[in-house]
């Protein structure tokens, strides 16, 4: 802790267990890693649920930071508030999501046993919501935000206010028809969450299928699953008159063969206004503009999730602690787990 003053509670402990990156590249359970330092902005956070997103066990295969703890989303309890959240005090259950495998902050990842996070880009728990659940939404609101209501700029804001799944609710309550596509056996889930169409994107006319429902007037698309494959179904969906498409990683350039069609990609980190010293093409400077997006953002959605607007995706809670989190890693790259996230408690 960089200023004992702020803690009115006795100090944690000066070390705790946290996932990091080895010299060659892997994940390995640190037990004797020091807390992160806190920033003038940030709260410290007890850990009690991780959920595992693709980019944890991606960003160490892709740009391996040798020390750093990985890991974004997290739910636990407040032991160190700060003066930028009057509503944030010692004992508040919150949950969210961290830049993990930073080049810069190496110290600081939602793998471990407290991690550190603005005060300003959190989220309280509502009542209710049990944190194994809340621990789901953290990234997938985030990125939402940026992607849709920042980079796409969309039209109108919901401001009484897995990605797929959050992207369906929040586009349902902003006033829009969202239509997605997922593989057939999720069809029920997406439509019960307010998705007005589901399309199968094992269909060869997937794209077609979908410009022929909209009568060649969609505009928007995001593109959760953002390869080659996705992206051409989404450049066929979209109206003739062309429109934005937006993806969650670097697209391909081989793919955009529409000059009507605008093409970009966000990367959730950059809420952080932080630099991503990650290989390219993912190196970015810090963006401040996205920082202000995001915490305005965290404001109002705070407001859904308190009216009960928002539902967590599907989870799986697993067994083993933050030493099992390196299998579920593996699995997600491999492609073992579809349709629901993978959840563990820490400290158990």
């Amino acid at each position: 802790i960089d200023d004992p003053s702020r803690l009115t509670a006795p100090p944690p402990a000066q070390s705790h267990n946290a996932l990091k990156v080895s010299h060659d590249g892997r994940a390995y359970l640190d037990s004797d890693c020091p807390l992160p330092k806190l920033n003038a902005e940030d709260i410290l956070v007890k850990v009690a649920y991780v959920a595992l997103n693709p980019v944890d066990g991606k960003s160490v295969d892709m740009s391996p930071t040798e020390g750093a703890v990985i890991g974004c989303d997290f739910a636990g309890e407040v032991v160190v508030s700060s003066t930028l959240r009057d509503d944030i005090v010692e004992g508040t259950l919150v949950f969210g999501c961290v830049f993990g495998n930073n080049p810069i902050y190496t110290d600081n990842g939602a793998f471990a046993e407290y991690v550190a996070v603005p005060a300003r880009l959190v989220f309280r728990v509502p009542s209710g919501m049990p944190l194994q659940s809340a621990v789901t939404l953290g990234l997938g609101l985030a990125t939402v935000g940026l992607a849709l209501f920042h980079g796409m700029d969309l039209p109108g804001k919901p401001w009484s206010p897995a990605e797929k799944a959050v992207s369906v609710l929040i586009l349902k309550v902003a006033g829009f028809r969202p239509i997605t596509t997922s593989s057939s056996h999720s069809f029920g889930r997406l439509k019960d969450l307010g998705a007005v169409a589901t399309f199968d994107y094992h269909s060869p006319t997937c794209g077609a299928d979908i410009r022929e429902f909209t009568n060649d007037n969609l505009a928007f698309a995001l593109d959760c699953h953002s390869d080659s494959g996705s992206m051409a179904i989404c450049y066929e969906a979209i109206g003739s008159q062309g429109g934005q498409y937006m993806a969650l990683n670097p697209f391909p350039l081989r793919v955009h063969r529409r000059r009507s069609i605008r093409p970009d990609w966000v990367f959730m980190f950059t809420q952080f206004s932080q630099a991503i010293s990650w290989k390219r093409p993912y190196y970015c400077d810090p963006q401040p503009e996205d920082k202000a997006f995001a915490v305005m953002w965290y404001e109002q959605v705070q407001h859904l999730l308190d009216g009960g607007k928002i539902s967590p995706p599907l989870y799986k809670e697993m067994n083993g602690g933050l030493a099992a989190v390196v299998d579920g890693m593996e699995s997600l790259i491999k492609g073992k787990v579809a349709g629901h996230k993978l959840v563990y408690a820490v400290g158990r």
